[in-house]
């Protein structure tokens, strides 16, 4: 209709695709689509109608509801019981510009809904493991399990599904055929507490008039490799790899179902894949293989290492379908050259730092001949820089049958790696055509872009880009390559807004945000979440002490969480967990902040720590504890408002003032100026508002400016610092001094890394130092995206979007430009529909032009740059700077002297007396 906006499929709570949801009451959205060409003008929801076709009975339900909500709304019929299909649309009622009375939309297409098993009753197998159990202490080798049935109706399926789990990482297949395109399915989650499950539409894969065979392939995965550092752990969550399994199949005319259950009436064997671990690789021996083992066809099939199955207690860890998607392949990347290095060894170079794993196109080989890669991220002296792995081998193997190997890719490992040294290759076959990278994460949904007029910039964007894609995979890990790729959770607390522009991280980071409390609600002395979720550290290599900035995630994740997607069941679930961390876990002193005894991480990785020292930062650790303290008392008391719960808002509205005025009195000098003389410390407090006046915030951001000039604008910050310092900066007024800080190129800078050719953001600003050696710290990885979260600058205040309310329904729109930067553009898919803004300088104007794109049902307040606002900064920003738009694609015209403002680039460093100018090195 005229001036209506058009609607997708609705969406089902956080889950990518609405099949196989673990509720029976999903809530539900739906987005605008709209467009530069199509959005309405101002157009605001007033109702909402939804309709739901529940199967089987195709009796049509209509709902209509006076609402202009569109996110995350109640499910409006009976709830769905387990197995339970239904079909969804909606169409919604509005007005834009120009319309007086509402007008209904085009009805969306449908959704699909159906839930999971939704109670443990409705699982009928029990997992079954060889009965022969290893008796060695090494890894456990990868085990076949298989099952033949036949299906002897005369009509077809209408309904097939496979819901499936293991102890350990699998891939299951039905008459030859994978099921599904996940990897390392179920996931990496805490398996004593939650074990994800996956449902699988099976129909297209079955024969339903004869014989069938559904096979799964069990590796080790986080179950029971090797995990940590130091040597790690082995077998941390049981000993037996093992597959439960129910197929449940439903005749189109009769009804009637068949269901097959994993129990002792399988078999087993042992893989062709010999050993595969997630730190060393993979060693795969072709000698061993039956190629048929997955269709069970007596005539081509060897039996005589087929054994019988053992049943295996069922799980006490509640099975959970999760809404966070697989991980999958999203990418596949060419190798781009070949390289001898000085001692004769052959390495592929595939132009990227990535995660993944190899494929090979085509290998033929002698019988037993042996190819091996081992993976690296960099070269060193012309060499595999293999020293930051540490005791990960990175090596996958392959033993030749004698027969060609076709597409062959290891199976139950990943690596982080843009290097690969092969040793073994026949030089008659080549090598860089036969070698390709698969890039696995999870793979959840892209949302958001930033694009400038600086190359170097766009390019340290990329590079946390590629870090979020390598480092979330199952859960949000540290690095992607050494011997950890664990889940610290302070990590993910500093780069969650970043990552949550990116991508909607909603259903994975929520659903690890579960296993973070899982974890932490377990402990009895102090309810302290450890380090890493899923936790596997000993308390004998790394006491779990309390610490602030990564337990303060319970608190923090899920508000960054609750600000992107509006999602407030994200609060609830997690307000066990935040009260528990903020009332036994912290440790406090007599005045109610830290324990001044306790030692802190703080702002770990101070550029002037030394390497064997990540922790010896500039920074007093317990004053960045006592003022994320106060942080978070004050976000808390916030959330425990949206909840309701009225008596933790009162106290902690409370507990945050009186803890804001002892840091005051504990830190803070008369004059606005700090104990804690440093970058990081007058950046929290310029940004977590402990300042009492403006004046003496104003002190305290000249002070802030001058030690950036001090430093003669290298990075000077750690973890805590880091993330907030750009935006101290800009909130103050002082975003030219943020932009040289970004364009700087010599160490310690953003920029830095980028001329060294960095594809991936590094764990330390000097991961590699000038000259191409490696940093000699042992904790060096460049792949890491901490160090990172400027990019939520990048879009906050260069492109200058960032949502006004959670779920973004309102949108501030503020660009800031600055530095040599002339044009920069974001793009975000908001929970409401696309949200576009670009800028440009047009300089031989005096003019800054902006458009901007704003989704149906949601509204943007704009900000146009000048100097007073701008002089202002973020902070002092009122009603009437800006100017609120509708919906629609706007275009703004507004005066800027860019010849008068360039003539104060760049801001100068403060150089002692005694030293001569250094010429600057500006990107």
């Amino acid at each position: 209709m005229a001036g209506q906006p058009k609607i997708a499929p609705p969406s089902v709570e956080q889950h990518p695709t609405g099949f196989g949801i673990g509720t029976g009451t999903p809530r539900l959205s739906w987005r605008f689509l709209n467009t530069t060409d199509d959005c309405p003008r101002g157009w605001e929801q007033t109702a909402y109608e939804i309709q739901v076709l529940r199967s089987p009975s195709s009796i049509e339900e209509t709902y209509y509801v006076t609402s202009d909500a569109s996110v995350l709304l109640p499910w409006p019929s009976v709830p769905l019981e387990s197995r339970g299909r239904a079909q969804v649309r909606v169409r919604a009622y509005g007005r834009g510009t120009g319309q007086s009375e509402p007008e209904p939309t085009s009805w969306s297409p449908w959704t699909t809904v159906e839930a999971a098993l939704l109670s443990k009753p409705d699982w009928k197998c029990l997992p079954i493991a060889s009965s022969v159990k290893e008796a060695n202490d090494g890894p456990l080798r990868p085990v076949r399990f298989r099952k033949s049935f036949t299906l002897s109706g005369n009509e077809d399926i209408e309904k097939a599904r496979l819901y499936i789990t293991s102890f350990g990482v699998y891939t299951a297949f039905i008459n030859g055929h994978a099921v599904g395109d996940q990897c390392l399915a179920p996931g990496w989650t805490s398996y004593n507490h939650r074990l994800n499950y996956q449902v699988f539409d099976v129909a297209p894969l079955l024969n339903p008039n004869g014989d069938n065979t559904i096979a799964v392939e069990v590796g080790e995965g986080w179950y029971a490799t090797r995990l940590g550092f130091r040597n790690g752990r082995s077998k941390l969550y049981g000993d037996r790899l093992a597959v439960l399994a129910q197929l449940e199949i439903q005749s189109e005319a009769t009804e009637a179902t068949f269901s097959l259950a994993t129990d002792n009436t399988w078999s087993c064997s042992p893989s062709a894949i010999v050993r595969s671990e997630l730190y060393d690789g993979e060693l795969y021996d072709a000698r061993e293989e039956d190629p048929h083992w997955r269709i069970d066809s007596p005539e081509k099939t060897s039996t005589s290492s087929w054994s019988s199955v053992e049943e295996l207690v069922f799980p006490t860890a509640t099975l959970v379908a999760p809404d966070a998607p697989p991980v999958r392949v999203t990418e596949k990347i060419k190798a781009v050259s070949t390289y001898q290095t000085p001692s004769g060894k052959v390495v592929v170079d595939f132009g990227q730092n990535l995660v993944g794993r190899l494929q090979i196109r085509s290998l033929s080989l002698p019988e037993g001949a042996k190819v091996t890669f081992t993976h690296a991220e960099v070269l060193e002296n012309g060499e595999l820089g293999t020293r930051p792995l540490r005791n990960a081998k990175c090596t996958d193997e392959v033993i030749s049958s004698g027969s060609e190997l076709i597409d062959w890719t290891p199976q139950y490992t990943f690596h982080g790696f843009r290097y690969v040294q092969v040793d073994g290759w026949p030089k008659d076959q080549d090598l860089l055509a036969n070698l390709t990278a698969l890039v696995m994460h999870t793979d959840m949904t892209r949302t958001g872009w930033f694009s400038c007029s600086h190359p170097m910039v766009n390019q340290l964007h990329t590079n946390a880009w590629w870090s979020m894609r390598g480092n979330f995979l199952s859960i949000p890990t540290d690095c992607p390559q050494r011997d950890e790729r664990l889940g610290w959770t302070g990590d993910i607390q500093i780069f969650g807004p970043s990552a949550n522009f990116l991508y909607n991280t909603a259903g994975m980071l929520g659903g690890w945000l579960e296993d973070v409390a899982a974890e932490q609600l377990k402990e009895k002395d102090g309810c302290v979440p450890p380090f890493v979720v899923p936790n596997i550290i000993s308390e004998k290599l790394w006491p779990h002490l309390p610490q602030a900035i990564w337990d303060d995630v319970v608190v923090l994740s899920p508000w960054d969480l609750y600000r992107s997607y509006g999602d407030i069941d994200i609060l609830r679930r997690q307000y066990a967990s935040m009260l528990a961390w903020v009332d036994r876990g912290i440790r406090r002193g007599p005045d109610g902040l830290w324990d001044p005894e306790l030692w802190q991480l703080g702002d770990w990785l101070d550029p002037t720590a030394p390497p064997v020292e990540p922790g010896d930062a500039r920074t007093n650790g317990t004053l960045v504890a006592d003022a994320y303290l106060v942080h978070v008392t004050d976000t808390i008391s916030k959330i425990s408002g949206i909840l309701g719960e009225t008596a933790g808002n009162t106290r902690f509205k409370a507990d945050y003032q009186q803890l804001k005025a002892k840091f005051q009195a504990k830190y803070i000098a008369p004059s606005g100026l700090l104990v804690g003389d440093t970058q990081t410390a007058l950046s929290l407090a310029i940004m977590f508002d402990l300042l009492p006046t403006a004046e003496q915030t104003a002190t305290a951001a000249s002070r802030l400016v001058s030690l950036v000039r001090l430093a003669k604008f290298r990075v000077a910050t750690g973890f805590a610092g880091t993330p907030i310092i750009a935006h101290a900066l800009t909130k103050t007024g002082h975003h030219q001094v943020a932009y040289r800080m970004l364009q700087e190129k010599n160490r310690p800078s953003w920029m830095y890394p980028i001329t060294m050719g960095a594809t991936t953001v590094w764990e330390r600003w000097d991961s590699m130092l000038p000259d191409g050696s490696i940093n000699p710290g042992e904790m060096t990885s460049f792949n890491h995206y901490a160090l990172g979260s400027i990019i939520n600058w990048l879009h906050s205040s260069v492109a200058g979007v960032s949502p006004m309310s959670p779920g973004w329904k309102t949108v501030k729109v503020n660009p800031i430009p600055g530095g040599t930067i002339e044009s920069a553009e974001a793009k975000y898919d908001t929970p409401y529909g696309r949200l576009e803004c670009r800028w440009a300088v047009q300089s031989a104007e005096d003019r800054l032009e902006l458009e901007l794109l704003v989704p149906p049902n949601s509204r943007a307040w704009v900000i146009l740059p000048s100097e007073e606002t701008l002089r202002k900064g973020t902070k002092q920003l009122d009603d009437n700077d800006g100017t609120w738009v509708g919906s629609g694609h706007h275009k703004f015209s507004h005066p800027w002297k860019w010849s008068s403002y360039r003539s104060n680039w760049p801001p100068k460093p403060i150089i002692p007396i005694m030293r001569k100018p250094e010429p600057e090195n500006i990107a």
